[in-house]
């Protein structure tokens, strides 16, 4: 017998039990901080339960009064069962102000700090996320909890206050109509545990697929284009009918449980109603209570009634809730990036920032989460006033070494350095703090919605026009920027949308160049431009007076005349190439 106990007990810590008491502990967390708005929230719903009890005492009273012919005390208690009317609806007014205010605060809050949470979240982890899953997350699991924080426990609170003190006064008044409100238990306790399995698989699914959906509707927005130039704006409408019909299936499903269990919970709601009914018609008859008091008998009655489905509601939102803290929890959860020695970095900076900042990799190795090798004992360096070129064909590991050197993935052998320009005494370490001193420009389009100007001043808010229009010729992007109609306060649709891959590039760059961090990082960054353009705006960026240090990717060799050093990036390592490979590299492009 002990055995088998035993078995069952680490079957229910292995299991979903286990599971949802971490995930609470988890919501836990966060309703600690609104533990006042929790306390308001619950006298409030405690207070609209004893004006709601009180109204029942006087609507018995007077029934007894109209029944008895007691026109004497009938206009004052008619008086009081208006003034209880009124405050319970002030007092649910009240309520329900009280209750959307505080839910928007918490569920801005909670919100804000998810995520900040998931952008300082391992950037590798992060990535195995579709965008859309991440959406949903934030937006619908994230209101869930903050939804929940506030109501869950004072329901709790009130609705149990609600049952037992209606349970009080039908005790006191007639204890046979006690065995009413109990005749529906049985059934509402064997439908929660039977549904709860059911209940914690559904909600997996809606939010799975509320996932989905959001994914596709965010891909296809974000790729018309796309799907226009290839003609497969038929093959994605079939798919979001596709989409469509699982949603709508998966919610019949639903609706079907829930259709049954309504029709059974209302079936013996109606049968334990009827017999309240016929029971309090004898118990008059029979002379045992007056009239006002079977009236009070089946408000109450309701009152149990209702409190008990209320409590049994209490197990859906349980799991609701536990299955969206499950699903923010796998983001939250997940590794975070260390940013404590940002005092030592940004010190660092101000001390170097006159001469400039050299950067050293040795023996450098990384291998991604699938098992692919891509660096092996890498090694290069770069000082200041220096352009050196990272090249190699597509998959080699440029765009990799980039995302190392920005700690968005963390080396897991060798070591990369930062140094003042003549010692190697000062030095820090690579580090998700040390991005600070990195300017960086990735592939892509990459300007935000907004003005240019907005643009440039996300990476300095308090840069003045005339720096924003010398960063801009810097980047060669004034010639185009000047003629238009609002200059640096023209508007740049979504994903830069409204200017050319070639101008989005350089804008790109001229908001780089206004950073003014000592590492200026260029990641394909003048794919888009044309040879020319490509070697003024290397020419221009070499020129500047400033100590910075360049770092180039390219796919094209027609820049490299302008490198330091050229490293190709082959067998997992960085090799340098000799003057004569250079030149044949750019005769064979």
């Amino acid at each position: 017998m002990r055995e088998k106990l035993l078995f069952y007990i680490e079957r229910i810590k292995a299991g979903r039990l286990q599971e949802m008491l971490a995930q609470t502990k988890w919501i836990y967390g966060y309703a600690r901080r609104y533990w006042k708005a929790m306390i308001f929230y619950t006298l409030l719903g405690l207070a609209s339960t004893v004006a709601s009890l009180a109204a029942s005492l006087v609507s018995r009273d007077l029934v007894d009064i109209i029944t008895g012919h007691n026109a004497g005390a009938l206009v004052s208690t008619f008086a009081m069962m208006i003034g209880l009317n009124v405050g319970m609806t002030v007092m649910n007014l009240i309520s329900d102000y009280a209750s959307s205010w505080i839910s928007m605060r918490v569920d801005t809050e909670i919100k804000a700090e998810i995520f900040e949470k998931i952008l300082v979240t391992d950037w590798e982890s992060l990535t195995s996320y579709h965008t859309g899953d991440l959406l949903t997350r934030w937006s619908s699991d994230a209101s869930q909890i903050s939804n929940g924080v506030l109501s869950f426990v004072p329901n709790a609170i009130i609705y149990f206050f609600r049952f037992f003190s209606a349970f009080a006064m039908v005790i006191y008044y007639d204890w046979t109509f006690a065995v009413f409100a109990f005749l529906g238990m049985p059934v509402s306790l064997l439908l929660s545990r039977t549904l709860m399995n059911r209940m914690v698989n559904n909600n997996k699914r809606s939010a799975a697929m509320s996932a989905k959906m959001s994914g596709f509707n965010q891909e296809a927005f974000s790729n018309i284009q796309t799907i226009k130039a290839f003609g497969l704006i038929s093959l994605y409408v079939q798919r979001l009918k596709q989409l469509q019909k699982d949603y709508i299936q998966m919610k019949l499903d639903f609706k079907k449980m829930s259709v049954w269990t309504s029709l059974i919970l209302t079936t013996v709601g109606l049968a334990v109603s009827y017999m309240s009914y016929g029971w309090g018609i004898y118990r008059v008859w029979s002379g045992a209570i007056t009239y006002g008091t079977m009236t009070m008998f089946l408000s109450l009655s309701g009152t149990l009634t209702g409190a008990l489905h209320n409590i049994t509601s209490l197990v859906p939102t349980a799991i609701g809730l536990t299955t969206s803290a499950g699903r923010l929890m796998d983001i939250v959860e997940m590794p975070r990036e260390d940013y404590a020695d940002a005092p030592e970095v940004e010190a660092f900076c101000e001390r170097h920032r006159d001469s400039g900042v050299s950067l050293y990799v040795n023996r450098a190795e990384y291998t991604y989460k699938t098992g692919t090798k891509v660096f092996d004992g890498a090694s290069f360096y770069v000082r200041p006033h220096e352009i050196i070129a990272l090249v190699g064909p597509s998959g080699e590991g440029k765009t990799t070494m980039m995302r190392l050197l920005l700690a968005l993935m963390p080396l897991q052998g060798g070591e990369a350095c930062f140094c003042g320009e003549d010692t190697k005494d000062d030095r820090i370490v690579l580090s998700p703090a040390a991005r600070q001193l990195f300017s960086y420009v990735p592939q892509g389009n990459t300007m935000f919605s907004g003005t240019i100007a907005e643009n440039m001043r996300s990476v300095r808010p308090d840069v003045s026009d005339e720096e924003i229009v010398e960063a801009l010729k810097e980047a060669c992007a004034w010639d185009f920027v000047e003629k238009l109609p609002d200059g640096i306060y023209s508007e740049i649709k979504e994903r830069g949308g409204g200017f050319s891959e070639g101008q989005a590039q350089r804008l790109s760059i001229a908001r780089a160049l206004l950073r003014k961090a000592p590492i200026l990082l260029l990641d394909e960054a003048t794919s888009a431009l044309d040879v020319a353009t490509e070697r003024k705006v290397l020419r221009s960026i070499s020129g500047d007076k400033s100590p910075r240090t360049c770092i180039v990717t390219t796919h094209r060799p027609t820049v490299l005349s302008l490198c330091c050093r050229v490293y190709a990036i082959e067998e997992r390592q960085c090799r340098v190439l000799s003057e004569e490979e250079i030149r044949k590299m750019i005769l064979d492009f």
